[in-house]
């Protein structure tokens, strides 16, 4: 078999991508995706799993986006199962990313409230994205469940996918303001969708303030 100056400069690549420094790693995955190569889709997929750098795990999923979606698509969505959380939330922001809602079905309940925080976290957006037509209401109500939980950055997450949805969440949300765990975080939701340009510490804070005061929040609506 020949092997071309194409084949060379991809082995080369695929080599880098294991390379202790993180910017020969960027290189590398840089140059995967500018010559995109179906037999390099599983190492892409493989090193994005362990990948410790932020912005190189990022040009590989730019890398896998630049292959054919019936290369990456069933590989990606085998993924979402590993036992690793970075490799399921990984691979789940590239099906975001990808956008194809062939994908719909592997955004299983078991993903959107998944323990790990990053994981749920890539699960809302990549859902959010993946949606079909006329199931919205049904992910809003599960996106509510999450409500309340974890840190600010985690509810900012959560309050931007279920905003992304539209009007659609409002009956989820106004079932949540009447549990005292989560109700703070759906009134801020609610107040974000009436208001985008709101910012959400302010609308969490003054969340918190009305729910302390016992009153509904529900005013402007």
């Amino acid at each position: 078999m020949t092997i071309t100056r194409q084949d060379t400069d991809g082995i080369r690549a695929l080599q880098g991508l294991e390379d202790g420094r993180s910017s020969v790693r960027l290189r590398a995955a840089l140059a995967v995706g500018t010559t995109p190569d179906p037999r390099f889709v599983d190492k892409l997929i493989e090193r994005c799993a362990i990948e410790p750098e932020f912005l190189v795990r990022d040009m590989l999923t730019w890398a896998l986006t630049r292959h054919p979606v019936s290369v990456t698509l069933p590989e990606l969505v085998r993924e979402v199962s590993s036992e690793r959380a970075q490799a399921r939330s990984q691979a789940l922001h590239t099906l975001s990313k990808i956008g194809d809602r062939q994908a719909w079905p592997a955004i299983t309940r078991a993903l959107l409230t998944d323990a790990d925080d990053e994981v749920a976290r890539s699960a809302w957006r990549a859902a959010v994205v993946l949606v079909p037509e006329g199931e919205e209401s049904a992910l809003a109500a599960v996106l509510a469940t999450q409500l309340g939980r974890g840190e600010r950055e985690t509810q900012l997450s959560l309050s931007r996918a279920l905003v992304a949805l539209g009007e659609v969440i409002l009956p989820a949300l106004h079932a949540a303001t009447t549990a005292p765990g989560p109700r703070a975080h759906a009134l801020a939701t609610q107040r974000l969708l009436r208001d985008p340009d709101t910012g959400f510490e302010f609308a969490i804070d003054e969340a918190k303030r009305v729910v302390a005061l016992g009153g509904s929040g529900q005013a402007g609506r």
